[in-house]
This record gives C-alpha cells, sequence and structure tokens, in this order.
C-alpha cells in the first residue's frame, strides 16, 4: 500500500537557514503551508520535527509557533501541542462584526494620509486580483489590497488586530474559492472602495467597507450552516 506524504514533506526548505532569520523563515514557510491546505485542520506541528526540517534549534521554532498561535491559525492541545486550527470557528460572525468595527475605524484614520504612490499601489493589487486565478495568490493579494488603505492609521496595534482577522480570512477566501471553482472574484467593492477614498469620502468609503465586509459575513454563514457538526 502507498503511504500517503507527511504533510510537511510539502514544505521546501532553503539550508542553510541564517539563524538571525531562522523565526521569520519558519513563521513564513508554516503559514504559507497552512493557508494554502498543505497544512491541513488538525495537523499536529511538533517543534523537533520542525526543528530537523529547517535544520535550527527548538528556539526559533517555538517562537514561530507562538506567532501562529496568536495569529489564529494554531492551537495548542493537550498532549498534541501546536495543532493546525480549523478554517473557520463558529465564533466568526462575531468577529467579522468586530472587523467592522477595526476596520472602519483604521480606515477613516488612514484615508487622510494616503498620498499618491499608496493609492496606485491599492489600483495595483485591484488589477492583479482582477487576472489572478491561483486561490492562494488571491487570498494574498486581498489582504495587501485592504492593508494598502489602512496603513497609514496611526495605531499599529490596531494594524496588529486587523492583520490577523484579515489572516483567518486569506485561509478561508483560498480555501473557499477553490472549493466552490471559481477562479476569481468580482473587484466592483474593492474599485469602489478605493475610489471613495482616493476622494476622501470618508464616510462613503466605510460604509462601502461595511457592505462588502457584510457580503462576506453571508458567505461564512452559509459555509458554517453547510459544514457538518
Amino acid at each position: 500500500m502507498t503511504q500517503k506524504p507527511k504533510p510537511l514533506s510539502t514544505i521546501q526548505v532553503n539550508k542553510p537557514v541564517p539563524a538571525a532569520q531562522a523565526r521569520s523563515i519558519i513563521e513564513a514557510s508554516l503559514r504559507e503551508a497552512i493557508l494554502d491546505g498543505r497544512l491541513p485542520r488538525g495537523t499536529a506541528l511538533r517543534q523537533q520535527e520542525l526543528a530537523d526540517l529547517f535544520g535550527v534549534s527548538r528556539m526559533p521554532v517555538r517562537e514561530a509557533l507562538r506567532q501562529l498561535e496568536a495569529q489564529s491559525l494554531l492551537n495548542v492541545v493537550q498532549h498534541k501541542g501546536a495543532v493546525v486550527a480549523p478554517l473557520i470557528t463558529n465564533n466568526a460572525i462575531e468577529t467579522y462584526a468586530l472587523r467592522a468595527v477595526l476596520e472602519a475605524f483604521a480606515l477613516r484614520l488612514s484615508i487622510p494620509l494616503l498620498d499618491d504612490d499608496d493609492l496606485a499601489q491599492a489600483a495595483r493589487y485591484i488589477d492583479q486580483l482582477e487576472t489572478q486565478t491561483d486561490h492562494s495568490e488571491i487570498g494574498r493579494l486581498n489582504r495587501l489590497f485592504h492593508m494598502s488603505l489602512y496603513h497609514k492609521a496611526p495605531n499599529s496595534k490596531l494594524l496588529d488586530l486587523i492583520e490577523r482577522e484579515l489572516s483567518e480570512e486569506e485561509r478561508f477566501l483560498r480555501f473557499h474559492l477553490s472549493s466552490m471553482g471559481l477562479g476569481k472574484l468580482t473587484q466592483d467593492d474593492h474599485r469602489a472602495l478605493l475610489e471613495a477614498a482616493a476622494a476622501r469620502d470618508i464616510d462613503q468609503a466605510v460604509a462601502l467597507l461595511e457592505r462588502h465586509l457584510e457580503k462576506a459575513c453571508v458567505t461564512i454563514r452559509r459555509y458554517l450552516e453547510q459544514s457538518p457538526g
């Protein structure tokens, strides 16, 4: 009988890993593998196995796992250690309600500080989203587009919270596009949001953002209703 490859075997590592960059390289590699489904829900990530894979000590591995847990991509389970978290949990609706508050606040703070380069970068992300069919890239570009409109908000704690929640959506978006057989999403909402931001129409931009997040919330509800258990 042919044995299934172990999930960690899907991660390619360029050795030697520089000690100063070990934590960030491990975190980025694991994050990408979780988001694109190579490390599925429930996969146990053992520190020694990861240390052997990356050719490093357990210290940077432990730090990387801590970061991924903070991003809600891992859960710590008794007797198993760090395991890949569920794609979307039952509190996802509450998460989206919180996102609407946090992202609307960040957008209000950021719009007056956005310059032409920021707006041009956001437009480039939309153009890439229009033509991109790779589910992993769509999820990443969606996150980058939203952060490009928020990143000038002078509140690093707020931005950290938002990026954490966007990582959860990125993971769901990748899965959703793949499971639905969709190649891409319409960019009408994103274009309208960018136009409002460019016009410095803060109230309109916030209204469009809230409507956009509500559409995503509907998708999440349907997914949860159809999911077993």
